[in-house]
């Protein structure tokens, strides 16, 4: 085999994900939460998808990581927002984390995925995507966690995307005009807002033709 032949065996056919964002790997995140306040509510569910490239280099939805959690010490509950995502805080098979806890098995499996595709960290995609990094970022800050593998400002906001590629910004709706499906009866669940939102992250992305590399 000469030297172009091995070279062009070895030599994935399309460009690797550490080499499409920065070095960052886009990991779509949602959380569900005790109201809007991120200094005082607290933290009920995470979930944290990566995105994956399948064969052909295609963006595809990689595993979620999720965590349901015990409100740390200090925060605080709005009954309305339970009554929004109907999550019962006592529910006997709930089995909540510690905010710690929960947010080193999600942390763990960020980083693997990070590992994986030979990036320098993760950047957050999100559904007003500010939000989550938000309550996320007071969380860290909290259990004072020292290995947050997200960038601590920059995200990607899937509001802004949908809004260019379908004219949509309501979730639901911009799943709905991606072609994909949408049950309301499943939504304000951490895992799965996170998956739907990693669809239309991908359905998007790879819709995109990106200029010839200079």
């Amino acid at each position: 085999m000469t030297q172009a032949e091995t070279t062009e065996a070895t030599t994935p056919p399309f460009r690797k994900m550490c080499d499409r964002f920065r070095g960052y790997l886009p990991v779509v995140v949602d959380v569900e939460t005790g109201g809007f306040d991120w200094n005082r509510h607290a933290l009920l569910e995470i979930a944290a998808v990566p995105i994956d490239l399948d064969e052909a280099g295609h963006y595809i939805v990689g595993e979620v990581a999720s965590a349901h959690l015990i409100p740390a010490p200090g925060t605080e509950i709005d009954p309305k927002s339970l009554e929004i995502t109907g999550i019962d805080i006592d529910h006997p098979f709930r089995l909540a984390k510690p905010e710690k806890e929960a947010l080193d098995h999600v942390f763990t499996a960020v980083r693997a995925a990070v590992r994986k595709h030979g990036c320098q960290r993760a950047i957050l995609v999100g559904h007003n995507a500010h939000f989550d990094l938000n309550f996320l970022n007071a969380a860290v800050a909290r259990v004072a966690h020292k290995r947050n593998p997200f960038h601590p400002f920059s995200v990607f906001d899937t509001v802004t995307l949908a809004g260019v590629a379908y004219g949509q910004t309501v979730l639901a709706r911009a799943v709905q005009a991606a072609g994909l499906d949408w049950n309301s009866a499943d939504a304000h669940s951490a895992v799965y807002d996170a998956e739907r939102t990693a669809q239309l992250f991908c359905r998007i992305a790879n819709a995109w033709v990106p200029p010839p590399a200079p």
